[in-house]
C-alpha cells in the first residue's frame, strides 16, 4: 500500500498504489486536504491500486467536491485493473473527470 503526493507549480500528483483501504484513510486525507491547498488542478492515479474501499472511494469523493468548491481542477486517473475499474464504475463517480 502506498500514498504519494507529488507537486509542481500549482497541480498535484497522488498516485495510489496496491490496497487502499481504511487503514490508509488518515494519509490519503491529508494528501487531498494538501493537494486541495496548495493547487490549482488534482490528479489522482489510481493506475498501480490492486484494491479501493469504500473509505478511500467517500475520500476521493468528497475531494473532487471540495475542490469544485474551490475551483481547482480535480481528475482521477483509472488505468486501473478491471477489478478496481469495475469497482469504481459500480459506485456512480461519474461525475469526476476521468482520465485514461
Amino acid at each position: 500500500m502506498g500514498i504519494a503526493l507529488g507537486q509542481a507549480d500549482h497541480s498535484s500528483l497522488i498516485r495510489l498504489d496496491g490496497v487502499v483501504d481504511i487503514s490508509a484513510a488518515a494519509e490519503l486525507k491529508a494528501a487531498l486536504l494538501r493537494a486541495i491547498e496548495v493547487g490549482d488542478e488534482i490528479r489522482v492515479s489510481v493506475n498501480e491500486a490492486a484494491e479501493l474501499d469504500v473509505t478511500a472511494l467517500q475520500l476521493i469523493w468528497a475531494a473532487a467536491r471540495e475542490a469544485r468548491l474551490k475551483s481547482v481542477g480535480f481528475a482521477l486517473a483509472w488505468k486501473a485493473p478491471e477489478s478496481v475499474r469495475s469497482f469504481l464504475a459500480s459506485t456512480g463517480l461519474t461525475g469526476l473527470a476521468l482520465l485514461e
